[in-house]
């Protein structure tokens, strides 16, 4: 077994860069074809991964929503859903956000040291919670998710969790989809934040696939050697 999971960033971004505005209400990039595009996408994975700040923001459920992809799934001897995985700093999430309450695969928390403990009294069942280190070990996490079985992990953000991927060099395959307009709102969050990258002018992505979803496009990089 690899030491870690195949791991596949997907985002979607205005021309700008930005993944959504700064206002109370989520802004929707995608339209519903590139929605049922990265449903079919996460019915190829074993897990799925998002920040805790997404789990606040946004309240996702990450569940396969077509009947017919969940039951092909089933038919191949794999849940219907996949195993749901967060990173947190600070300790701070509900017991009722649907990442918790939805689903029946494994909801599984990767915590600083510092709350580690206290979050799992919190949660109880309905989540098992990881001790990641201090600050969080991000090649920890994907090596114990591969130790469960997780061979393809798909990372959903948010830009915090994205920047700490690509810079320590933890992604194989980028989806990026562009949406047709600019926000130019400093507030806002992006795709990445600043820092220092591996992937640079001397060690660029690959451009694997370029595809039109009506007025967006979806990019696709092979980051860095790709691990198939």
């Amino acid at each position: 077994m690899s030491d870690r999971p195949h791991v596949l960033l997907s985002c979607a971004m205005s021309i700008d860069g930005y993944i959504d505005d700064a206002s109370p209400d989520r802004l929707r990039l995608s339209t519903p074809a590139d929605f049922d595009r990265v449903d079919a996408v996460r019915a190829t994975c074993d897990a799925i991964l998002v920040g805790a700040g997404t789990v606040r923001a946004d309240d996702p459920k990450l569940l396969i929503k077509s009947p017919s992809r969940r039951e092909k799934r089933i038919a191949q001897g794999l849940p219907p859903d996949l195993t749901k995985v967060t990173v947190t700093w600070s300790g701070d999430l509900d017991p009722d956000a649907r990442f918790f309450t939805t689903g029946a695969s494994p909801k599984l928390v990767y915590a600083s040291s510092g709350n580690a403990q206290a979050l799992a009294e919190r949660l109880g069942e309905r989540a098992e919670v990881m001790d990641a280190g201090d600050p969080v070990h991000f090649p920890a996490v994907l090596a114990d998710l591969a130790r469960r079985g997780v061979r393809r992990l798909m990372v959903e953000g948010g830009g915090g969790i994205h920047t700490a991927f690509l810079q320590q060099g933890l992604v194989d395959e980028i989806q990026l989809v562009v949406a047709p307009f600019l926000l130019g709102d400093p507030a806002a969050p992006r795709f990445v934040g600043s820092g220092v990258f591996p992937q640079s002018p001397e060690r660029p992505m690959r451009l694997e696939e370029i595809t039109r979803i009506g007025n967006l496009v979806l990019l696709r990089y092979l980051v860095g050697e790709n691990r198939g």
